[in-house]
């Protein structure tokens, strides 16, 4: 949830785009020129990295299909190799097979066993696809990449590129809950974002907070799945799959915050973190002091937070 009180000198944007809402406050006084600026980014990133568009980079890639990769498609792709590569697997784009036979992509979820899992993990791992030149190469053509869980962030990255080579001071900018921000809001005050409390039925953002972190010239992501469940026989399936068992994540991490320079890495790794588990997080957070981290847990059913030192100055309990 962003929080600013509107001046006349900053303008507000909304649209759609990956399949979810956009907002965006600036300082720019020329906003024709910066609303299609953004616009083109924005269809420059669909035409890339977007699953659901059949005719963009990654979906001709999936369709093995003969495509020469972009520079958008080329900067995500080796950023998520590096991301997978430090988390141990916890992160990993190629894991979308798992993602639809759970249920959670684009198919409805099969009848799974530990064999089928086992088979559907021979194609999962970023050493079953990599890069050559321009081109993407596979060790097997059943190898599909999916880049939701860091494609919102990469957006926010690039529009905010974009704001900046235009000589944009001030902005906040939100695309499906992801965040980035600089400079000041119309008041001379840090942007406010709020941090949703991770519980079952909270589905509309700002509604029931957790806390509120002010922040500028720094990015945010948040992960959860709170939002994103379902339950069969009695059981709650998550929709944060762990690429290395193939099994949707058990444990009592319900949310993970990341404030990171990038947008892109903060979406990254928020991910990780709730595939990890609250334990392994706080471990790798100890080692990676460059990245900040917000985690909410359940503790005997009651919500705790773990936070590290650079986030704690910026939050403010609700």
């Amino acid at each position: 949830m962003i929080g600013c009180t509107k001046n006349i000198s900053y303008t507000t944007i909304d649209g759609l785009t990956m399949g979810t809402t956009y907002h965006i406050i600036h300082d720019h006084a020329d906003t024709e020129t910066i609303k299609t600026g953004i616009d083109t980014v924005l269809a420059h990133i669909d035409n890339s990295l977007s699953v659901y568009n059949p005719s963009s980079i990654i979906s001709k890639i999936n369709n093995n299909e003969e495509v020469i990769v972009d520079s958008f498609f080329i900067e995500v792709f080796q950023r998520s190799r590096e991301i997978s590569l430090i988390t141990n697997g916890a992160f990993d784009i190629s894991a979308s097979p798992l993602f639809n036979a759970w249920g959670f992509g684009f198919k409805n979820k099969e009848s799974l066993t530990e064999e089928k899992i086992d088979s559907l993990k021979q194609f999962i791992g970023m050493g079953n696809i990599w890069l050559e030149g321009n081109q993407i190469v596979k060790s097997d053509s059943r190898v599909t990449i999916n880049a939701n869980a860091v494609a919102k962030g990469f957006g926010v990255d690039a529009v905010a590129r974009f704001l900046e080579h235009s000589g944009v001071e001030n902005y906040i900018i939100e695309i499906g809950g992801e965040i980035r921000c600089k400079g000041k809001n119309s008041r001379g005050a840090l942007w406010s974002v709020g941090i949703d409390k991770p519980i079952d039925g909270n589905m509309i953002a700002g509604e029931n907070m957790q806390a509120i972190i002010r922040l500028s010239d720094k990015s945010l992501a948040t992960s959860g799945n709170y939002r994103r469940y379902y339950e069969e026989e009695g059981k709650k399936y998550a929709h944060t799959i762990n690429p290395v068992s193939g099994y949707p994540v058990s444990h009592n991490l319900l949310s993970a915050t990341v404030l990171a320079s990038d947008c892109m890495s903060a979406d990254a790794f928020a991910t990780a973190f709730m595939v990890m588990g609250l334990e392994k997080s706080k471990e790798f957070l100890a080692i990676h002091s460059d990245l900040g981290a917000l985690l909410i847990y359940d503790n005997n059913g009651q919500l705790a937070t773990f936070a590290t030192d650079n986030i704690k100055k910026l939050l403010h309990e609700k």
